[in-house]
């Protein structure tokens, strides 16, 4: 659904223009809105230490849980609501949540406080740069659920889903692992289904329209999800299999 302005000055939709969009680091804008109160900044202080992802080497399952459990990956969580309540459903699972957003972090730390959730670990920061460190066959479930739409045409290199992000997904999930994405934005919809109608890795689990229509069991809604049917927006869901 590219604007007509874009259609008449001629640009080629070929996401292969972009290049490998990993190089493109700046993928979201300011870090953080309004200020953070006492409790809040008590938390970021103290706990997100505690659970934080270490910022250099190897992110594996054993360096952040001390077992082989299986490995999940939330690239923009929000303000953490599907993370924390996809850990507290699955407590012998562990979970990485990647969120540049300080308020966003503050979230998802009072999630992981309420709910005592000792099996989440977060990063504040681009979630590429704990993809990338990732071992190769380790995770068993990514998760891209409402990402910045990057709607203009000149920023479409920001989008996560591009190639290149989409190459890293593709080598870090487990043969048989599940790849999530979740959108309410038209625009972003028919990127991402161009993108991922390129790939061969991943079987898309998909029968029928209500099965990207209607969110399926086991996945919770998160508050953009809820803000965009508010609006009266259709909102998308897709789940693909590593091969």
């Amino acid at each position: 659904m590219i604007s007509d302005e874009d259609k008449d000055r001629g640009q080629d939709q070929s996401a292969s223009n972009f290049g490998d969009p990993t190089t493109v680091r700046q993928l979201y804008g300011r870090r953080q809105g309004h200020a953070l109160r006492g409790q809040q900044v008590e938390l970021v202080e103290k706990l997100l230490p505690q659970i934080a992802v270490p910022t250099e080497g190897p992110v594996s399952s054993r360096l952040l849980f001390g077992d082989d459990r299986p490995l999940h990956l939330e690239i923009g969580f929000g303000a953490g609501e599907h993370l924390a309540q996809r850990a507290d459903m699955l407590p012998a699972h562990g979970f990485i949540g990647c969120e540049p957003y300080l308020n966003g972090v503050v979230g998802a730390l009072q999630h992981i406080r309420d709910g005592v959730l000792a099996n989440v670990r977060l990063h504040m920061g681009n979630a590429l740069d704990v993809l990338e460190r990732v071992p190769d066959g380790s995770l068993s479930f990514v998760y891209l659920l409402h990402p910045d739409p990057w709607p203009k045409w000149r920023h479409a290199k920001r989008r996560f889903m591009n190639h290149g992000p989409v190459d890293l997904i593709a080598a870090k999930l487990k043969s048989g692992g599940e790849f999530r994405f979740g959108t309410d934005h038209p625009v972003y919809l028919e990127w991402a289904m161009m993108i991922m109608g390129q790939r061969d890795e991943f079987d898309w689990l998909c029968d029928s329209p209500k099965d990207w229509m209607i969110r399926p069991g086991g996945w919770p809604e998160t508050r953009y999800e809820a803000k965009a049917r508010r609006q009266g927006h259709e909102v998308w869901y897709f789940r693909y299999q590593r091969k």
